[in-house]
């Protein structure tokens, strides 16, 4: 078959194979309208793999959104023994004492959430918010130091080198010192920390696990899709660390100096930190299958009745529920007097987007705040593209820059702060494992607001294209559009 195939002329062959690939294509397309996906998601598929002949095989099998069933039994599996575990963990009851203002207005969000299998709100002892990376790395450099019992980091991104660096010596450290250490990170985000790199923590008596790895054995690679993009430091059950920060240089102005990023994390104690921990279980039962669960991981907290409400959501391609994704909705559409999106990666789908036209013609004070340059120019490129609808609704939009912006926040009406991994894209709503915590506080949300205004400073806003008669832009911008639903 191959020597009768080499032996044809070179234009007969061509058109074999061209054949061969277009009902490649058929069967592909049939196979996705049976999952019934949207309509976007689908013509943008047959469009990716229309336009890009025979490398369009690789790309689906590297990224496309194949099957996930035996995943998501696995997960559910998963999810129940750790729930079984936990015993009442995340069943609480809404706290008592939320405010009449949060209460009235907010409770419907906080019980969408819970319907979504999410763990409930719970009153935090503190909410310390993080708009820089070497503070924030100082912060849980410091609660490793402190920890006694067990310290689990679960990262998409780590980099070796700077701040990383000095985190892993610390997880040495307590690991020689008995406590109980567990490291996981996505085998795609983390490929530059190997097991060489690992080897002294394990060595040390701490553990490593890679989520997801991307191995071509058997003609069946595995998929390079669907990746851990969250960002999670547990520390004895009692502090938890989330956000938008990677362990990387670049988010350092130690080591990247005035160019490291901008970005937002956030630093929790008290009883929400259990749901935190209950995500890295999850995860860490899915990559190492070695989660034993004992009380020690869930320390009980008394509420003071005077903390931050927290609530702990998060999503991935294990559930057809995407509770980030539905939150968000609903927080936009709730908003009375303002919102604040920051994104780092903002291409939204028809729902968020008419969410918050909607808004703004509603005459709500919509800001949206995005990177100037991100670090994916046909990101940027498909994200511009959403700039006119959004300025002729009336919502400003400004680009951060020169240096990246890589914040994934969300504040409404001055009460409530969502901080977290994902930004507002498919990947994150549906394709990637995130987690955000919505603080339902407002001195919180006060402060990710004026951190928001402080960063408008480092802005420009952005002028429409079609007051500008741009044609390259405007079409590069269109072109890129086209591909939204894969980014």
């Amino acid at each position: 078959m191959i020597r009768a195939l080499t032996s044809m002329p070179l234009p007969e062959l061509s058109a074999i194979l061209f054949a061969a690939y277009l009902a490649w294509v058929l069967v592909i397309g049939l196979g996705l309208v049976l999952q019934r996906r949207s309509p976007a998601a689908t013509l943008g598929w047959l469009f990716a793999l229309l336009a890009m002949p025979y490398i369009g095989v690789l790309v689906w099998v590297l990224f496309g959104p194949r099957r996930l069933r035996r995943r998501r039994l696995r997960y559910a599996a998963i999810r129940e023994y750790v729930d079984r575990a936990t015993l009442d963990i995340g069943k609480a009851a809404l706290p008592e004492s939320l405010g009449d203002e949060i209460r009235s207005r907010y409770r419907q969000l906080m019980t969408l959430a819970s319907r979504l299998n999410q763990s409930a709100p719970a009153r935090a002892e503190d909410v310390t918010l993080y708009f820089h990376g070497d503070a924030c790395y100082d912060a849980i450099a410091f609660a490793i130091e402190n920890a006694s019992h067990h310290v689990h980091l679960e990262y998409y991104i780590w980099e070796p080198g700077g701040a990383s660096d000095r985190i892993l010596l610390l997880l040495i450290a307590r690991a020689q010192a008995g406590v109980a250490v567990k490291v996981l990170v996505d085998d795609l985000g983390s490929s530059d920390a190997d097991d060489a790199y690992f080897a002294p923590l394990v060595a040390a008596g701490g553990q490593v696990a890679w989520f997801n790895p991307v191995r071509f054995t058997r003609l069946r690679p595995t998929i390079a899709n669907f990746r851990t993009h969250r960002k999670i430091v547990v520390c004895d059950g009692a502090v938890g660390f989330t956000g938008g920060m990677n362990l990387s240089q670049k988010q350092s102005a130690l080591s990247a100096g005035d160019a490291s990023w901008r970005d937002t994390h956030m630093r929790i104690t008290g009883a929400p930190v259990a749901a935190l921990q209950r995500v890295f279980l999850e995860d860490w039962q899915y990559a190492a299958g070695t989660a034993t669960i004992t009380s020690e991981l869930f320390p009980r907290h008394r509420d003071s009745g005077a903390g931050p409400i927290v609530q702990i959501i998060a999503s991935g391609p294990d559930s057809t529920d995407f509770a980030i994704y539905r939150f968000m909705f609903a927080a936009i559409t709730s908003a009375r007097s303002t919102i604040r999106l920051a994104s780092a990666y903002f291409i939204p789908d028809d729902a968020i987007l008419e969410a918050l036209k909607a808004a703004a013609l509603r005459g709500i004070d919509v800001k949206v705040m995005v990177p100037a340059r991100g670090d994916s120019r046909l990101v940027s490129a498909a994200a511009r593209s959403y700039f006119d609808e959004l300025t002729r609704a009336g919502i400003e939009v400004h680009e951060y820059g020169p240096a990246m912006m890589h914040a994934k926040t969300l504040s409404i009406d001055g009460v409530l702060a969502v901080v977290g991994t994902a930004n507002t894209d498919n990947r994150s709503f549906r394709l990637n494992f995130e987690v955000v915590a919505a603080v339902f506080d407002p001195p919180v949300a006060r402060a990710l607001e004026t951190q928001f205004e402080r960063d408008l400073e480092r802005c420009t806003r952005y002028r429409p294209m079609y007051d500008r008669g741009r044609f390259w832009p405007r079409l590069a911008a269109a072109s890129a559009r086209l591909f939204s639903p894969l980014l």
